[in-house]
Parts: structure tokens; C-alpha cells; sequence
């Protein structure tokens, strides 16, 4: 195929998650390759186009990402033979591959199969572009399939759909919950740090009874709740990250830390051990340097206190995020709520303020105030370590983000622990907080789904406005309308 007929990337990659070729893929040698599983399409983030695909090559069955280019040049124009985020690549494939070679190289130096797609296309490529643009556009919202009939259904049946499906989305982040804690427990039991690799557990965890007294320890629950605020903070692109940095700078980690200045001392093992902290001889400002130089003084002191992993600058994304949503900023607003966990008995005085509230309203305030972080010093003037912000910064954890993190987090495990220990009654009442709970983000897919409802305002009912989520993912984007109690009755 001639050069010229270059088509953009977003097209190809709608060929290979739809495998639409001619014949039986091979490698330049001829050895048949097997697609088992095109992988998840990364849409926003920085790295391969698809992950944890599953492709068989010869005779064996390979997981790992694959990397979809228009040219076979490409690979080394972009800098994918520097970027270690592709170093899990399994497979290249570009559209032309004029130089007829048959590998590219990963940082490392690990050989990949490059293909030319070209070779395993229809002759009339055209219609596959044409249905790759139908289905981009499909796929350039979050309306859902129902959209011209479901205004035949009552208001009132479809609320109550999204509102049970709101409280099944709250259950099943109590049994993830669950079963992380049992996670904590057995890995406490077995005096061993969090594995850095994926992990199975054994038939001694499954058949394990567990019991009350299993879960007394409250640095359980501290790590729980400190590493699913993490997460949240790192919203979709960071939120493995935030997640992965909770599990190594663990709580028992910060309690072997006894310092004054000791929200520095946190915010310098986060930024260390992230590797996001730059290198004191290359900063552009005094202030920054002398901020970041107090940083360094800090981590030397306790250095010798931490034998876990750290991680690389390049693991981390700032690509098309808001600069208030960055990485940098979430940390240093995560390091002053690791502070009120572990130096302000944070979870006691959460779950004083449920056993003694008796106005929803009230809690409501209280628990926001406690999850919103104003910003503080350095932090005031900067989104990032080597450059000043353009203007003053009020929040490092705004109000909206409180609002997810109660309702994800503090809600669904504060009424597990309530269930724990016995407490059904106060279970239950964080569990009517839930129901009654009206938060202040907004989401474009709810926005969507709600307006595909036809229901307006209701998302902004947080057991709603979960719902639509779940009615989303769950059943709209699996295509399982004839499950759904809405797509049923549109489609019977």
C-alpha cells in the first residue's frame, strides 16, 4: 500500500479491536499470530494503545500491551524505544512498514514483532475507515441505546431502577472493602510487606474463617481508609499510582516517625518515594529550592526507616489533566490527611460524629470540612515543583473532591466497620446518609445518562447519581439492554 493512504491512528486502532483482516495474522517470518484478546483501548492515557491485551505467537500465549502506529518509523520518532512506560509492549503494529523490518526495541533492548497491517487488510479499505468513523462517533458519547424509547417508561419506574441500583453500587464497594481489609489482616498475620507484584492468594486465605477480633487492630482500618482516599485523589489516570504509593508508604511506615515539623516530614517521603521530588541542583527559583532543599533534609533523617519500593517520575501522568487535579497537588493534600489519621484520630472522631448526629445536614457539613484541605505555603503559589503558579491556590482538596471521597470511601467502610463489630443500628444510619447524601461534582456521564433519562436534576442525589453509573457500566456499555429493567421493557 502506498504511502499516501495514511489514515489517522484512532482508525486503525477501530481495526484492531474489531480484528477486521483479510487473512491469518503472521509475524515477518511467517510464524501465525493469534489474537486472543485486543486489549483495553487507553483513550487518555500516555503509553500503549492497548493494555493487558493477550496475543499467542507460534506456540506461545503472551500478556502485555500492544502499540498501533501509522508508520513503522514511528517507534523510534516518537521515542518509544526510550519510554519504559512501553516496555511491557508484546506486539507493534503499523500501517506501513516500508523498511519491510520485522522487530522494534524496547528500552531494554527486548525484541517485539512488528507487523504491517496493510498486508492483512481488505483491498477496499475504505469501508473499513468508513465504519471505523461511524463507530468513533458511537463512541463520542455516553448516550445509551434506549435513547428514543425510553420515554415511554414512567419517570418513577426508571428512578426506581437507578436508585437500587445506587444502593447495589454501594454494597459492592463495602465487599471490595471487605475483602482488602481480610487482604491487611492476612498479610499482617504473615509478617510480609505488600507484594509490588500481581498476587494470587493461596486456599488458606479462601477457606480462612475470619472473626471479629481479627479486625481490632485500628491501623487496619487507618490503612484502608488511607490508601482508598489515595486512589480517589488520583482520580482515572493516577488513581494506581496513588494506590500503589499507599501501599509502600504504609502506616507502619509513618509510625515509626516521631518529628515536629511532621507534615513535611510526610510530604517529603510521599514526593521522594514517588519520585516526583526534582533534583535541588535544577530549579528555577529560590523558593522553590529552599522548599525543596527542606524537603531533602528531611527525607536524609528518615531514610533508614524505609525498605520499600519507590517509584519514577514517568510512572506518573500530567498529560491533559487540570492543574489542579495534578499528581503533585493531590499528595501534598493526601500528606495533611495521613496527619489527621494518624496525629488527629481522624476515624474516631468520624465515627463520634455518627453515633451523636442525630441531623443529616449537620454530618453532612462536618464530614466535608474534614475531607477539604485548604492549600498552605509553597503550595499556595505552585502546581508543580519547578514552576510558579499563575494564580494564588485556595484548595488542595476542594469540596467535590471531599464528596467522593466520603461517599466512595468514608460512607461504604465506616458502615462495614459498624457491621464488624456489631453496630447495625449506626450501619444502617450511615447507610440512610448514603441515600440522602446530595453532592456538588458533576460528571459528564451521569450529566449524560440523565439526560438520555430524560430525568433532569435527579443525579445530583448522590444514590442516583451513583446509580447512573452503574446502570452504565454495568448494563448500557455491555450492550445488555434485555437485562436492564428499562432496555426490557423498550425492547420487549
Amino acid at each position: 500500500m502506498k504511502k499516501e493512504r495514511k489514515i489517522l491512528e484512532k482508525f486503525l486502532y477501530e481495526i484492531w479491536n474489531e480484528k477486521k483482516f483479510a487473512k491469518d495474522l503472521v509475524t515477518k517470518e511467517d510464524i501465525p499470530i493469534e489474537i486472543i484478546d485486543s486489549g483495553i483501548a487507553n483513550k487518555d492515557l500516555s503509553g500503549p494503545d492497548f493494555k493487558n491485551a493477550k496475543i499467542k505467537i507460534g506456540n506461545i500465549t503472551y500478556s502485555g500491551d500492544v502499540e498501533i502506529d501509522n508508520d513503522f518509523s514511528d517507534w523510534k520518532a516518537h521515542g518509544h524505544n526510550y519510554n519504559k512506560r512501553y516496555s511491557s509492549v508484546i506486539l507493534h503494529a503499523a500501517l506501513n512498514n516500508e523498511e519491510n523490518e520485522p522487530f522494534v526495541f524496547t528500552a531494554e533492548g527486548r525484541k517485539i514483532p512488528s507487523i504491517s497491517l496493510a498486508d492483512f487488510l481488505e483491498e477496499d479499505l475504505v469501508k473499513s475507515v468508513h465504519s471505523a468513523i461511524l463507530s468513533e462517533r458511537k463512541k463520542g458519547s455516553y448516550s445509551l441505546p434506549c435513547i428514543e424509547n425510553n420515554d415511554e417508561i414512567k419517570d418513577i419506574d426508571k428512578l426506581n431502577f437507578v436508585y437500587d441500583l445506587g444502593k447495589k453500587r454501594f454494597n459492592k464497594k463495602k465487599e471490595a472493602f471487605f475483602f482488602r481489609l481480610k487482604e491487611l489482616v492476612y498479610f499482617q498475620e504473615l509478617n510480609i510487606k505488600e507484594p509490588v507484584i500481581n498476587y494470587d492468594f493461596d486456599e488458606n486465605f479462601y477457606s480462612r474463617t475470619f472473626f471479629q477480633k481479627d479486625f481490632s487492630n485500628k491501623n487496619l482500618w487507618i490503612q484502608l481508609i488511607y490508601e482508598s482516599i489515595f486512589e480517589a485523589l488520583g482520580y482515572s489516570k493516577n488513581k494506581d499510582m496513588m494506590r500503589a504509593l499507599a501501599k509502600s508508604a504504609d502506616v507502619n511506615f509513618f509510625n515509626k516517625i516521631d518529628c515536629e515539623k511532621y507534615v513535611l516530614t510526610i510530604e517529603a517521603a510521599l514526593f521522594k518515594i514517588s519520585g516526583l521530588i526534582p533534583d535541588v541542583q535544577n530549579l528555577p527559583d529560590e523558593e522553590t529550592s529552599s522548599y525543596t532543599k527542606e524537603l531533602f533534609e528531611m527525607w536524609n533523617k528518615i531514610k533508614p526507616l524505609y525498605d520499600n519500593r519507590t517509584f519514577h517520575p514517568a510512572q506518573w501522568h500530567f498529560f491533559r489533566l487540570r492543574p489542579r487535579n495534578f499528581p503533585t497537588i493531590r499528595i501534598a493534600g493526601g500528606a495533611r490527611l495521613i496527619y489527621k489519621l494518624l496525629k488527629k484520630n481522624l476515624i474516631g472522631q468520624i465515627l463520634d460524629a455518627v453515633k451523636k448526629s442525630s441531623n443529616q445536614k449537620q454530618l453532612t457539613r462536618y464530614l466535608r470540612s474534614m475531607f477539604t484541605i485548604k492549600a498552605e505555603g509553597f503550595w499556595t503559589r505552585h502546581y508543580v515543583f519547578d514552576q510558579p503558579a499563575q494564580s494564588t491556590i485556595d484548595y488542595l482538596i476542594g469540596e467535590s473532591r471531599a464528596d467522593e471521597i466520603i461517599i466512595n470511601t468514608i460512607l461504604p467502610i465506616i458502615s462495614l466497620y459498624f457491621e464488624i463489630f456489631k453496630q447495625r443500628e449506626l450501619s444502617v444510619k450511615v447507610i440512610k446518609l448514603y441515600l440522602n447524601y446530595y453532592q456538588r461534582n458533576e460528571n459528564n456521564l451521569v450529566s449524560e445518562v440523565a439526560d438520555t433519562l430524560h430525568l433532569n436534576d435527579a443525579w445530583r442525589r448522590t444514590v442516583l447519581y451513583q446509580g447512573m453509573i452503574e446502570l452504565y457500566r454495568a448494563y448500557c456499555s455491555q450492550e445488555k439492554c434485555l437485562e436492564c429493567h428499562i432496555g426490557e421493557k423498550v425492547f420487549a
